[in-house]
């Protein structure tokens, strides 16, 4: 009798689940099998089981002051539980992509919950917060995604757009903020500089060395636009004194 094997490969971090007539007849792990199949009776499904990187792009999104941006993000997921995931969709179909199906399930779920948490915080305030978003996955994603034995792992926000015209408010909004910083620090080292000059001018009034010296220099000033004749032994026998 003329028997025909088929070969099944099955690479690292795969699964594979074999079906004899559509029904499933075991799971198998990576290597090279064969089958006798004259009449093609099996088929091979597999599921990847290593990390994906989702991207999800440009979803519009009203802020709590109703301010409409667009933002971007990855996520980092696995199919951990390929035994749920292949009972939730038509693998049979010709087309059938496990990372396809895979996508879509984390980009519509996770879309759904980021909405809801942007919509929540003012616009101001959303570039400053940005990375909270995705800091750590809500338990309530990661078990609407695991009813589909899919795990998410980590998370991170790319990016937030405002439209220009909210762009050119917030950056001038930034220069007056620069400036009033600015004219405070001004504001500051003036009153500083006129405390020190007050504080040299009181203790400069009460010193007797510093008038001595104030005096001299105006004798010096005097005497140098004519001959004059000064008599200064009792005002210098007071300094000495003293």
């Amino acid at each position: 009798m003329f028997l025909t094997k088929r070969r099944f490969d099955i690479y690292p971090n795969n699964i594979g689940f074999l079906y004899f007539k559509n029904v499933l007849e075991k799971k198998l792990e990576p290597g090279i099998y064969e089958f006798s199949d004259r009449k093609k009776y099996y088929s091979l499904i597999t599921i990847p089981t290593s990390i994906q990187i989702t991207n999800v792009v440009n979803q519009e999104v009203l802020t709590q002051d109703n301010i409409a941006l667009r933002f971007s993000y990855f996520i980092e997921y696995s199919i951990d539980n390929a035994d749920i995931f292949i009972k939730k969709f038509d693998i049979f179909y010709q087309h059938f992509n496990p990372i396809v199906q895979a996508n879509q399930m984390v980009h519509s779920y996770s879309q759904v919950h980021f909405r809801n948490q942007i919509s929540a915080i003012k616009s101001e305030e959303l570039n400053e917060r940005k990375q909270e978003i995705l800091q750590e996955i809500p338990d309530t994603l990661k078990n609407e995604l695991a009813k589909y034995g899919i795990t998410i792992h980590n998370g991170l926000m790319k990016d937030v757009t405002f439209p220009k015209s909210i762009q050119n408010l917030f950056a001038k909004k930034l220069e007056t903020k620069i400036r009033v910083e600015s004219d405070l620090e001004n504001a500051r080292s003036t009153v500083a500089t006129a405390r020190a000059l007050k504080n040299a001018s009181d203790l400069m009034k009460n010193d007797d060395n510093i008038r001595f010296i104030q005096f001299m220099e105006t004798i010096t000033k005097i005497s140098s636009k004519g001959n004059h004749t000064f008599v200064l032994s009792d005002f210098i026998d007071k300094f000495k004194k003293k």
